[in-house]
């Protein structure tokens, strides 16, 4: 008798599920393609309480994460971001190539001005070609912090994926929390001339999970039915940090890498910097029970804090118990394991093969890394608590670069003078041993030049970009960003790069838009200069981009219209 209950509790349970499930799998229908999508953004702050503490954020339309964009391949998006916070803001669409709309890439001094509080501007761009998990976030100080969401774009009606249809989606992005206001936050470390200080707490979906103070019951949970084939759309929104993610006892088999098909690879865990978008799928496949999701801590530079405190969330069966034990996630690597990064790098194979560029006519080679500058300041207890009493900064070709107070793409559209200049250079100075041999006297050999120097590209430019970490303070993983662009990595190694050694793969190579460079190693890289208009390249993680870790590309217009940079749209913010 008991036995008979206990099916037909699991029955009705079951259809209550299957009941729920379809009528929200009828509300997130797939749009239709080949349309207009509108949307709505205001700057908003948000009280909540986390960590036992009550603060503001801030958030578009007051919620954290912010409104996912939905969208299909081809389709037009116009948002309106109504700026109602007292901060300047901005948003920048991650991944988006921007055909022909580089005045709505968003990142602030580069594109266009801060929306300032009290003012709106609209963004208008199509989505040409693509389809995937892509993502938008702020793009002014550390604002993005909190200011993030998913952008969803779908493949045409009628184009099913390239992969057995799972049978729910969902969003999990992997984020990070601070207790202190952001933007006074981000001007105190800039002043300071030394490191931020960690994160309070990793977030999954912006809940921190059990592990944390007063987060018992702040804990993102996914429902799943046993069989039943999960796709998720993994995000990587952090600020500083590069996480590792993995679900206990269940294997994730990545199919789609920054918004392109991949050839099915399956690992137990995954790394994410951010600006990455991993889709996964994942079968429940195990016994009846509540299952850990995990993200922790990738570090891979020397002698630097982080938070090793892990943010858990639940995948729960059905028919699991709101007591049931929590099946801890599979051991996460080591917070240093390099070899399991490379391992699912290894992995990644592009669906589609023949399209790599064969021959390229512009060669570049960019030196990233960390620099230590000399204190110039009057009251250098204040202002130079960086290594030795130096300055921190980060450079490419040992240039940091430095945002001018008027956007480049305007200077640049109006042929303005004295705003940047066009003499970054292609490759370094000098060659030496990068990684074993680099300068490492701080701050007295091993500080940067500095300019709002760019590359001009022309249209058409089939380039290659060796992007080569250093040793100078330290060795690192550097997830470098593309705006405008994805591109095929058609190699990586460790240390230094040697054409003569390294090996190449030209046949199904990932495209991507953001690449995290091997610690002590270098990454090799293609595109074709196509999309006219200024295009940063910064790495991802805030701090190295604040204090210089990027580079302006200005791709010139080509021929007609369909390769001109257009006029910029009557309501372009002014600074």
């Amino acid at each position: 008798m008991v036995k008979l209950v206990t099916t037909l509790k699991y029955a009705l349970l079951s259809l209550l599920y299957l009941y729920s499930h379809n009528r929200l799998h009828v509300i997130a229908q797939s749009p239709k393609g080949c349309s207009t999508r509108f949307y709505d953004f205001k700057v908003q702050l948000l009280e909540v309480n986390k960590l036992c503490n009550t603060r503001n954020i801030v958030t578009i339309n007051q919620k954290y994460p912010g409104p996912v964009v939905y969208a299909q391949e081809d389709d037009r998006v116009i948002v309106k971001l109504t700026n109602e916070s007292p901060y300047n803001a901005t948003i920048h669409w991650h991944g988006v190539r921007q055909i022909l709309s580089c005045w709505s890439d968003g990142p602030s001094y580069i594109t266009q001005c801060p929306v300032q509080p009290g003012q709106s501007f609209t963004y208008d761009f199509t989505l040409a070609g693509q389809k995937g998990t892509l993502f938008w976030h702020a793009h002014f100080s550390w604002l993005r912090a909190t200011v993030y969401g998913a952008l969803i774009v779908y493949p045409k009606t009628g184009v099913p994926y390239p992969y057995k249809q799972p049978y729910e989606e969902h969003i999990v992005i992997l984020g990070e929390y601070w207790q202190q206001d952001l933007v006074q936050l981000e001007r105190t470390v800039m002043a300071s001339g030394t490191a931020a200080p960690i994160a309070d707490a990793y977030t999954i979906n912006g809940h921190p999970g059990p592990k944390y103070n007063c987060s018992a019951n702040d804990v993102y949970k996914i429902d799943v039915l046993p069989g039943k084939t999960y796709m998720l759309r993994l995000i990587g929104a952090l600020l500083s940090m590069e996480s590792f993610f993995s679900i206990a006892n269940h294997k994730l088999t990545i199919v789609e890498a920054d918004g392109e098909y991949t050839k099915p690879f399956t690992t137990d865990q995954v790394m994410l910097g951010p600006g990455q978008t991993l889709n996964v799928l994942v079968t429940a496949d195990q016994p009846i029970g509540r299952y850990s999701m995990a993200m922790g801590p990738y570090m891979s530079a020397q002698h630097v804090a982080f938070q090793n405190i892990t943010s858990i969330a639940y995948f729960q069966y059905l028919g699991a118990t709101q007591n049931s034990v929590v099946l801890p996630a599979s051991l996460l690597p080591r917070f240093n394991d390099n070899l399991a990064v490379k391992t699912v790098m290894d992995g990644l194979k592009s669906l589609e093969t023949g399209n790599v560029p064969k021959e390229i006519d512009t060669n570049l080679f960019f030196t990233i890394g960390m620099n230590v500058n000399k204190c110039g300041s009057r009251t250098p207890k204040q202002n130079c608590l960086g290594v030795n009493g130096g300055v921190m900064a980060a450079s490419m070709n040992n240039n940091s670069f430095i945002r001018p107070d008027t956007p480049i793409l305007q200077a640049y559209y109006d042929h303005t003078n004295g705003h940047f200049t066009e003499d970054f250079p292609g490759t370094p100075l000098k060659f030496y041993d990068f990684v074993n041999g680099a300068p490492n006297s701080p701050p007295n050999n091993t500080g940067s030049t500095h300019g709002t120097r760019t590359k001009v590209l022309e249209y058409g430019s089939r380039v290659q970009l060796i992007l080569q970490d250093t040793g100078t303070v330290t060795t690192e993983n550097h997830p470098i960003h593309l705006h405008g662009y994805s591109f095929y990595v058609v190699g990586y190694g460790s240390g230094n790069y040697n054409p003569q050694t390294a090996s190449f793969n030209l046949v199904d190579p990932p495209y991507m838009n953001t690449i995290g460079v091997p610690v002590g190693g270098w990454a090799a890289i293609r595109f074709i200069a196509d999309n006219p208009g200024v295009w940063i390249m910064h790495c991802h993680l805030e701090l190295h981009f604040d204090w210089g870790l990027s580079v302006a590309f200005i791709v010139k217009n080509g021929q007609g219209p369909t390769e001109t940079l257009p006029r910029p749209p009557p309501d372009m913010p002014r600074c």
